[in-house]
């Protein structure tokens, strides 16, 4: 959808920018508790020999079994949660006016009430499915994935802002260099922001 393109380009405009993708690979890295648990959940066929996550073997397993993928977010989503809460914190504190946390599923986990604002970065579905095959998706891992979120309608009817990701970079730009102009966002408003795809 263009949600790290949002992200990016919202860094470079000096926007303090958690991204819970990031903090998602980070805790389950070996030594983590979430690792041992996910052993425990799913077994020694989604760790490698070098003691790290495989990554595609458990994505292959949660997303063609729905119980799987809940045992699996019930493992994972408090940690996420309670890392970018304690960034958040942390941030205020140390004096930021505007910050932004990148959550891909925010209304799946029901996270929205923890924002000022929350921004859906959307693109159409061809747009969508052309910019995933580039990435090597296959048909089956796009309609998985998609399985399991809202579909992209709702989330932006739930969002307070949809920012389109069709056009060249210069109008996605545009876009997000208004809503961080926006009054509210200004210096010592301590104003946080929620973006989903």
């Amino acid at each position: 959808m263009g949600k790290s393109t949002a992200a990016n380009h919202l860094a470079r405009r000096g926007v303090a920018v958690v991204d819970t993708d990031q903090i998602a690979r980070q805790v389950v890295e070996p030594g983590q508790p979430a690792l041992d648990e996910i052993r425990g959940a799913f077994g020694d066929g989604v760790i490698a020999p070098d003691g790290t996550l495989r990554r595609g073997e458990l994505a292959r397993r949660v997303f063609t079994d729905t119980s799987a993928r809940v045992k699996l977010e019930e493992v994972l989503h408090p940690r996420i949660r309670a890392v970018w809460k304690q960034r958040l914190s942390a941030l205020r504190e140390e004096g930021h006016a505007l910050a932004v946390v990148v959550i891909p599923l925010l209304f799946e986990t029901d996270s929205q009430g923890c924002f000022d604002t929350t921004i859906c970065v959307a693109c159409s579905r061809p747009t969508q499915l052309q910019r995933l095959r580039v990435r090597g998706w296959t048909e089956d891992q796009i309609r998985q994935r998609n399985a399991a979120q809202l579909p992209i309608e709702k989330k932006m009817d739930l969002a307070n802002l949809v920012v389109w990701t069709e056009g060249d970079m210069g109008v996605l730009e545009e876009q997000l260099d208004r809503i961080i102009q926006e009054p509210g966002s200004e210096e010592g408003s301590n104003h946080n922001m929620g973006v989903v795809i």
